[in-house]
């Protein structure tokens, strides 16, 4: 994963959408799937299910997970200029009321 793509905010329509951006920003790490589950305290099985949308994933975990990995979970009305932004370099949005953007820029 290149420096301009990780630090592009994603909108994610589903959870499974979350997978790929936690393998992703994993991988860009440098990290086995095994060390970055040690390293974050949660199991081999949970980064797992996170990772290929499969089964679920409680929460709190999956933001250790991002947190772990420098990643953020950001939930933002439809209308503010981040989401409108993801959006726009996204396929069409859904009809849902807010936008979940996973951004690893930090404050």
């Amino acid at each position: 994963m290149t420096d301009a793509v990780s630090r592009t905010p994603r909108l994610l329509k589903s959870a499974s959408h979350l997978g790929p951006v936690v393998r992703d920003q994993r991988k860009s790490q440098s990290l086995r799937i095994d060390d970055a589950a040690g390293l974050l305290g949660v199991s081999v099985d949970l980064m797992s299910r996170l990772e290929n949308g499969q089964g679920s994933v409680r929460l709190d975990k999956a933001l250790a997970v991002l947190d772990g990995l420098g990643l953020t979970l950001m939930v933002l009305p439809k209308a503010h200029p981040w989401a409108r932004e993801a959006a726009s370099s996204a396929a069409p949005a859904s009809a849902d009321s807010a936008s979940v953007v996973a951004d690893d820029n930090k404050p």
